[in-house]
């Protein structure tokens, strides 16, 4: 990576209090991002992406401890607070939230929610409505005058995702977290809302981590594609070294996905999956490798590069170039 590393997270480790007890909800997370870069984040739902997304934005809950260290511009998030931790909301970084719904204020305007980042940080009132009118033309809502006088119960989600992307925008903050912005959308929609995201990211040159489950849009979208699961990352890659996996859960990914060019039988990877709790001393996915050996179980492997990617795999060389959807796929 030759550009400016814009983010660093190193070795993280987040443990919660649940029910009294101490849970590990994210093993080992090493994740660089340089500035103006895509970088994509994918796995099943409780891998642990959207917590690590929380621990970027410092949400994490008070009890939460934190190993490791997440490096914004040379400055340590984990150690943000007050008036710096504000600021660094305010205009270091910017998400865009799965459900917009459940993260705009119901009984506040659309232009109160909009202007809201840009007042506390000193605008007037009326620069900071025609900033965010300019900010909603952009996102392709024209009549954004009488959007702002709106409540969000009277915009479609298509729309207020919308508003969501605007207002993470207007803020022109240098990286954009998109936590899968899409998923409540319908197909359509969708391709239209990433069409948005992916243009105001190249125009004002954002990094960007996208969040997704989908590996077919994160590709479309990202320059390199982080795999996660039971709070570890197992491989990242250049997007388009990602159809030569190294990692058998990589591999299983690529393998449950239906055919495009041909007609192939749908296949699931056995087992469910596995939460960062749940998991024993050895390799994260060994309850469900169709390669495991004793070592996997005994043994948590290292994040090592290999031909280009950074893998944790007890047998990325042997395996190299064998994880097919055939090898994968047979009893």
């Amino acid at each position: 990576m030759t550009a400016e590393r814009l983010l660093e997270i190193t070795a993280l480790k987040v443990d919660l209090i649940i029910n009294g007890s101490s849970r590990t909800v994210i093993h080992d997370v090493t994740l660089p991002i340089a500035a103006g870069e895509s970088v994509g984040l994918v796995g099943e739902s409780g891998s642990g992406k959207s917590m690590t997304a929380r621990a970027v934005v410092g949400l994490l809950p008070p009890r939460a401890r934190i190993q490791g260290d997440i490096l914004f511009g040379g400055t340590s998030v984990p150690s943000l607070r007050g008036k710096e931790l504000r600021n660094y909301r305010r205009t270091g970084i910017a998400i865009i939230h799965q459900n917009p719904r459940s993260h705009i204020n119901p009984v506040r305007t659309i232009g109160s929610f909009m202007t809201e980042a840009l007042i506390a940080s000193g605008e007037p009132h009326d620069a900071a409505e025609e900033r965010v009118v300019a900010a909603l033309a952009d996102v392709g809502i024209p009549d954004g005058t009488r959007r702002l006088r709106q409540y969000p119960h009277q915009l479609s989600g298509g729309l207020l995702q919308r508003v969501m992307i605007a207002t993470a925008v207007v803020a022109q903050p240098r990286l954009l977290i998109a936590d899968e912005p899409t998923s409540a959308l319908d197909v359509t929609t969708q391709e239209e809302v990433m069409a948005i995201i992916d243009d105001l990211r190249r125009e004002h040159g954002l990094a960007m981590l996208f969040i997704s489950h989908d590996l077919e849009l994160t590709a479309a979208v990202t320059d390199r594609i982080a795999v996660m699961y039971a709070g570890m990352l197992v491989e990242d890659a250049p997007t388009e070294m990602l159809h030569a996996p190294l990692h058998p859960y990589t591999a299983g990914l690529l393998a449950a996905r239906p055919g495009v060019r041909e007609s192939r039988r749908l296949w699931a990877i056995p087992g469910r999956p596995m939460s960062a709790f749940e998991v024993g001393r050895g390799c994260v996915f060994a309850a469900r490798c169709p390669f495991v050996m004793e070592k996997c179980r005994a043994e948590r492997p290292r994040r090592l590069p290999l031909a280009g990617h950074f893998v944790a795999c007890h047998r990325a060389e042997e395996l190299q170039g064998q994880l097919t959807y055939e090898t994968m796929t047979r009893p």
